[in-house]
């Protein structure tokens, strides 16, 4: 029996989107920069989109399953002001206060 190894990722801000191409191959990123950040996924490793705001990357390589998701999350990783970025779903974001006015 082959053991399947997920890693679910969302994407958290207004205009953040993702999208996969051939069969799982691309996955193009829109992430409110200028250009589209796009990955050419690994050969052990499947992508696909169940929504713009969810990717799951899924594989029977445990390793390279997480080591692309992390490469995926650091293009924006979560930001502890506004809460905005690519976070895994089981992620919890300590929020910090913002500058306090007098």
């Amino acid at each position: 029996m082959e053991a399947k190894f997920f890693r679910f990722l969302k994407i958290v801000g207004v205009g953040f989107k993702a999208r996969t191409e051939a069969e799982g191959r691309q996955l193009f990123l829109k992430l409110g920069y200028s250009h589209e950040v796009e990955f050419s996924v690994p050969p052990a490793v499947r992508v696909f989109c169940f929504k713009p705001n969810v990717i799951c990357c899924t594989g029977i390589d445990k390793e390279r399953v997480h080591q692309f998701a992390g490469a995926v999350r650091s293009c924006k990783p979560p930001e502890v002001y506004k809460g905005k970025g690519i976070m895994y779903i089981d992620e919890v974001v300590k929020k910090k206060q913002g500058k306090k006015s007098k």
